[in-house]
């Protein structure tokens, strides 16, 4: 076995780069994973521009879909040769914040045992996926075998975006029949129309100003698509509702703007569930937030990461209930890999997902 390997590692401010990399050794609790595909986030954009903070020479990414190389002693049940995917988020579950039921939070061994973002570790706080190898820690929680007969591009957003993108629709507590809007029809906001409707809203409105995006939206699951570029969306979406406003609103995007009008939306009681990465401090309209007394719910997630939870996300692309592969709409070699950041940094040619090949 090659005891190097290529990496895509931050470098700086506005530049990730292909760099060699000694392959890591795993420790006992630990997988090393041959990583196949593997994509970028909008997160890795963030990083790319400085805008989240994260050590120089780190491998980005946190996506990973692979093959098992080598298992540490103690980790049972696996194959070395097994297709597997690890969720971006691979908690410990051993802390006080696991057992709290807040794994992505999870601090480790610390005395009180919770971090924020602190189950988030490929491409954060630990080398990421965008690399030929991957080490996977407490590969025991973390590693889900992929189903005979799935590729690896239609596992590849169970890793990430559709475990956030449903987060959103689980989090905003979606009940049958409700009505329900998604700003933003990202890749993340489309898994968030695509989890509203699998939760059994009754009318799906999506938001965003891009044509493919809206297009996308409708195969997702949305039953009203509104461009901003057009219309008042608030306006457009109280008439919708005849002035009652939505059930739930999806913030899928991280803007002033978007979050703002999610909650200009909401029915007294509603519920805001952000997904969104925000860089800049948020303001709260006060005559939207009723001043307080609206019973307004508003509400945050990262992704729930674990082996069950993959389980349960490739069980519902395995049972034909929800087909992502359209989502894919560029492939690049890894070693191609500058080019790619550049295409998805500047949402250029309709990009929504990359697939990265690697092996």
């Amino acid at each position: 076995m090659p005891t190097m390997m290529k990496a895509a590692i931050f470098v700086e401010p506005g530049r990730i780069e292909i760099d060699d990399k000694p392959i890591p050794e795993i420790g006992p609790n630990d997988a090393l994973m041959r990583v196949t595909t593997t994509t970028i986030c909008g997160t890795d954009i963030h990083i790319l521009k400085g805008e989240y903070p994260v050590e120089r020479g780190l491998t980005i990414g946190h996506e990973p879909v692979g093959v098992i190389e080598k298992l540490g002693a103690n980790v049972k049940g696996y194959q070395e040769g097994q297709r597997v995917i690890a969720g971006a988020i691979c908690p410990s579950f051993t802390s006080y914040a696991c057992q709290d039921d807040c794994c992505s939070q999870d601090g480790g061994h610390h005395s009180h045992g919770y971090k924020p973002m602190g189950g988030w570790r490929f491409g954060n706080t630990i080398d990421g996926a965008q690399a030929e190898y991957l080490l996977v820690p407490d590969a025991q929680a973390n590693l889900s075998p992929v189903p005979d007969g799935l590729t690896d591009e239609q596992v590849l957003m169970c890793p990430d975006i559709m475990s956030t993108g449903f987060a959103g629709a689980e989090a905003a507590g979606i009940k049958i029949g409700d009505i329900v809007v998604v700003f933003a029809q990202g890749p993340i906001g489309l898994c968030a129309t695509a989890g509203a409707k699998l939760r059994g809203a009754g009318l799906i409105i999506a938001v965003d100003g891009v044509d493919e995006r809206l297009t996308m939206a409708k195969q997702m699951g949305a039953d009203v698509t509104i461009d901003f570029r057009k219309v008042d969306v608030v306006e457009e979406i109280l008439k919708l509702t005849g002035g009652r406003g939505v059930d739930s609103a999806i913030e899928a995007l991280g803007l002033q703007q978007t979050f703002e009008s999610a909650l200009r939306v909401l029915k007294p009681g509603g519920t805001l569930s952000s997904l969104g990465v925000y860089s800049q401090d948020l303001t709260i309209p006060l005559g939207s937030f009723c001043a307080g007394l609206g019973d307004h719910k508003i509400i945050t997630s990262l992704c729930p990461g674990g082996k069950e939870r993959m389980r349960r996300l490739m069980s519902i692309i395995a049972a034909g209930r929800l087909d992502l592969g359209p989502m894919v709409t560029h492939r690049y070699a890894l070693e191609n890999i500058v080019d790619a950041y550049d295409l998805f940094s500047h949402q250029r040619d309709g990009v929504l997902k990359v697939a990265l090949e690697v092996s």
